[in-house]
């Protein structure tokens, strides 16, 4: 009897011992729910938060490629900048340059401006002294020449010229025969008179010019002329008068002294005459007499 109520009770017993183990496989159950949930959530947050990451990571890569493009862009504008400043100095640089040869040359220019206007005004007082000097020499030799027409007028007709002095020695004073070149003895005292005027003569020279009349062709007559002036020359020279300061000239029948045919003229145009000229006012030789 005791056997069966043991064995009658053991039932309930196994019953009772086996309600611990299913709490406590529910419990590890739920706890194995809850841990998968967590794990979930867990791995639910992880990803949220990796994905958040990777946006962020995404932004700052972002942010950190348009930070390195403004560097570059800022590098770019720094070196254009540096580039444009080397440029500007060297432009002031030049401009400071040109402003200094600018100066320099202003300064040549003055200085060349001031040495023309001296050299001016040098040129100007030789001018002025020049000037002064042909005044003076002009009025010397006017005094000289009016002496020596009163002199030679003596002798001969002797008119004023505006190179000097012109004497004509016609058939009142020297007398030419017909198709005749040489002096006669009584014409050597008037030309040894107008020798020793002349030869007080200092800076002058002495043109002798021949003239003959209308008889004959101007090529005979030229010819004529010519030894006229020279025989009148040669006299001159064997007085003590220098040869190089005279010259000879034969004009031939043109140029009559009297015009016609007469006897009278003729022999008044068989003349010869001589120029007296102050040698400052020659350039290109003997001078024809002026009238």
């Amino acid at each position: 009897m005791m056997d069966s109520s043991r064995e009658a009770l053991k039932p309930d017993e196994r019953g009772l011992g086996d309600a611990p183990a299913k709490s406590r496989g529910k419990l590890a159950l739920a706890l194995g729910v809850i841990a998968i949930a967590l794990s979930l959530v867990l791995g639910f947050v992880y990803l949220i938060s990796v994905r958040r990451l990777e946006r962020e990571v995404a932004r700052l890569s972002q942010q950190t490629e348009g930070f390195s493009r403004l560097v570059v862009r800022a590098q770019e504008q720094s070196q254009t900048l540096a580039q444009q400043a080397s440029q500007a100095a060297a432009n002031a640089q030049a401009a400071a340059q040109q402003r200094d040869l600018a100066k320099q040359d202003q300064s040549n220019s003055e200085a060349q401006a001031q040495l023309a206007r001296q050299q001016a005004a040098a040129e100007q007082q030789k001018a002025d002294q020049a000037t002064q000097q042909a005044e003076e020499y002009r009025q010397e030799r006017e005094a000289e020449l009016v002496q020596l027409q009163q002199a030679l007028g003596q002798i001969a007709e002797t008119r004023r010229t505006a190179m000097g002095l012109v004497m004509t020695l016609d058939s009142k004073s020297i007398r030419f025969d017909f198709d005749k070149a040489n002096i006669k003895p009584e014409y050597r005292d008037i030309l040894n008179r107008i020798a020793g005027i002349l030869l007080t003569l200092k800076g002058y020279t002495i043109a002798v010019y021949g003239y003959t009349d209308d008889i004959g062709t101007q090529t005979y007559n030229l010819q004529l002329s010519q030894r006229r002036a020279e025989a009148v020359r040669d006299f001159l020279m064997q007085t003590g008068i220098s040869p190089t300061i005279m010259s000879t000239k034969g004009f031939g029948k043109s140029d009559p002294r009297v015009p016609g045919d007469s006897e009278q003229a003729r022999a008044a145009n068989r003349r010869v005459e001589i120029g007296i000229v102050d040698s400052k006012l020659i350039t290109n030789g003997p001078l024809v007499p002026p009238k």
